[in-house]
């Protein structure tokens, strides 16, 4: 399917240059002189890379189909990840690249896959914007330091992934993280 330039929009899959991109952002550019443009990100669903892209206005680009089905995560082993599709119990294993923030998956976890409507292919996989882990192992909180929250300490999670934390959270404590940049956002309540 083909569109132009004044149908884009935010994660909208195209085939650019014979590989596949989602748009992550857009700007429309009228300038005082010349024709009007597109500037635009574009994020490689291959490799992860995001290159930026301007195209002429009312130029065809053509669209790729892409459905989001859930999958549960069942398990990692040597030949990537392997899910589970909730509705049909169909299971694929999805090399490591797709996925990213993979160490912040835990067993059991259901995520969004992006698959390519045609050809039947995975492209991406999609966290939700939350998760809640468990800390396994931090450094214990120095007396008076423990209050303030900009301050922060290394710690280890359940799935092994390690990130910062504040310093009043102690091991066994559940955390809730934003998987959108890797940040805590709150403790969670037991």
């Amino acid at each position: 399917m083909a569109i132009t330039t004044a149908d884009i929009k935010n994660g909208l899959t195209i085939e650019f240059n014979e590989q596949l991109f989602q748009i992550v952002s857009f700007q429309h550019v009228k300038p005082g002189k010349g024709p009007a443009f597109v500037r635009t990100k574009l994020k490689n669903l291959k490799t992860g890379r995001t290159i930026e892209n301007t195209f002429n206005s009312g130029v065809r680009i053509d669209v790729v189909r892409v459905e989001r089905r859930p999958y549960q995560f069942l398990y990692k082993d040597e030949a990537g990840f392997n899910f589970m599709n909730s509705e049909s119990f169909e299971q694929i294993s999805i090399d490591a690249n797709l996925i990213e923030n993979s160490d912040l998956m835990k067993e059991g976890q259901v995520v969004e896959i992006n698959v390519h409507a045609d050809t039947e292919t995975p492209l991406t996989v999609e966290l939700p914007p939350f998760v809640e882990l468990k800390v396994i192992s931090t450094m214990a909180g120095e007396k008076g330091n423990t209050a303030s929250s900009n301050a922060l300490k290394p710690s280890t999670l359940e799935t092994g992934a390690e990130m910062m934390v504040p310093m009043f959270i102690n091991e066994d404590d559940i955390i809730k993280i934003d998987t959108r940049d890797r940040s805590y956002y709150e403790r969670v309540k037991k």
